[in-house]
């Protein structure tokens, strides 16, 4: 479910001609019969615009209820609930997953998640208009209604932003409101190619949906690597990260088994109690404050089971805790230095700063360099190293001399006897 709301952004652009125009045929469909019948209308295109609406508060897994799609001649939108009581979305997963058809969506992390559960894989090739954006100078994150207003001079709707989609039936308008999230998708995917390809920066952006993709493809082993999302996780003991994770991965499965939302089966500051405190029987396990008596009927010889036999895990298997400690004043300096050239350097290509490094990254470059370790941050791969990081590395050397401009006030970085202003 696209965000129509965000951060505002920077340069404005002339408006796009392409879009869903509202003579458009639009479409709500409740069945399997019709559905196959808009497939093969959708056929006819090499583009699907999509986005979804769904509910995620009360179930693991978020409940789909409407998949919204178009090309430049058709609009749609699909009940899932109702489709699926009348048959199957099978000749749509078929078609969302035909490599012969680009699908265009704008942050679209949640509607592949949901595409690749039910589809049973990544819908490929896929574009994601936010991400493009960002490379192009309009802002880390923006969102979706920005980009309308700023590409079409159309200012979206609010009426149904808060819409529970779960509630039948849906309103025209919200039915209406709902096709408004792919109405312009198309036009602006056409502006943000022309723009990528005029700055030469269509490799870039290919290595940022593959990195996508690779994050929506990992969801399916990351139940082991859960438990570091927990806050608070890395001031536990190796031995106690161990229980953790260990715990993590039972309320991931259980979570999953019951399709509800983890923290209805065990809360994380319940779970970091119990690995920093492990219980060692039932009656004490019901004595932990915020540990249910209805879980630790159901559910509490597994987790005392969980807990012994996480206990029992050698040295060499428990996690590497990372030792937390506070950077010294010159890193900080050195950090904050090289922000600063970043932020220059994203103004001179006129790109997001975030979508370089965040200053975590620049804090471990800065002690990788200090104890010569080995380098591995994101802005040294890529087109972040093309576009910036090995400036960074020339600056951690003393390979790069930095002024300020007296006029402008901008940084002047001068390498060797050639020199480079950014602004």
């Amino acid at each position: 479910m696209s965000s129509r709301h965000g951060r505002q952004t920077p340069p404005t652009t002339q408006q796009n001609e392409t879009c869903v125009t509202p003579n458009s045929p639009m479409q709500y469909v409740t069945d399997q019969r019709a559905l196959e019948v808009l497939c093969l209308t959708l056929r006819q295109s090499s583009q699907l615009a999509l986005d979804t609406e769904f509910v995620g508060e009360d179930t693991f897994i978020p409940r789909l209820e409407l998949i919204q799609v178009a090309t430049a001649t058709t609009a749609a939108v699909i009940d899932f609930p109702a489709v699926q009581a009348s048959g199957s979305l099978d000749a749509f997963w078929e078609l969302i997953c035909d490599a012969k058809i680009e699908k265009i969506v704008h942050a679209g992390r949640q509607d592949l998640d949901l595409f690749a559960t039910h589809a049973g894989q990544i819908p490929k090739p896929f574009f994601d208009t936010q991400i493009a954006a960002a490379m192009v100078g309009y802002g880390a994150q923006v969102a979706y209604a920005n980009l309308v207003q700023r590409l079409h001079g159309t200012k979206l709707t609010k009426a149904h932003t808060f819409t529970n989609w779960s509630a039948r039936p849906l309103s025209d308008d919200q039915i209406a409101y709902a096709l408004e999230d792919v109405e312009f998708l198309l036009s602006i995917h056409t502006h943000l190619q022309d723009r990528l390809s005029t700055l030469g920066r269509l490799e870039w952006v290919s290595e940022e949906f593959a990195r996508l993709e690779t994050a929506v493809g990992e969801k399916s082993r990351e139940p082991q690597e859960r438990y570091q999302r927990i806050r608070g996780w890395d001031t536990l003991k190796p031995k106690g990260a161990a229980v953790l994770r260990e715990l993590a991965a039972w309320r991931e499965a259980e979570a999953r088994r019951r399709n509800v939302p983890r923290g209805r089966v065990m809360r994380d500051e319940v779970l970091l109690q119990l690995a920093r405190h492990p219980p060692k029987s039932v009656h004490e396990l019901r004595g932990l404050r915020g540990v249910h008596s209805s879980e630790v009927d159901r559910q509490g010889e597994q987790l005392l089971a969980t807990i012994t036999s996480a206990l029992a895990l050698p040295p060499s298997a428990w996690p590497e805790v990372p030792h937390e400690r506070k950077p010294d004043p010159e890193s900080i300096g050195i950090v904050e230095l090289l922000q600063a050239v970043l932020k220059a350097r994203a103004a001179e290509e006129g790109i997001a700063p975030t979508m370089l490094a965040t200053s975590a990254d620049l804090q471990t470059l800065v002690e990788a360099k200090q104890n010569r370790t080995a380098l591995d941050v994101p802005i040294l791969h890529g087109w972040r190293r093309q576009l910036a990081g090995d400036l960074l590395l020339q600056v951690l050397d003393g390979a790069v001399t930095i002024t300020v401009d007296r006029t402008s006030g901008a940084l002047r970085m001068t390498t060797g006897s050639s020199s480079k202003a950014s602004s």
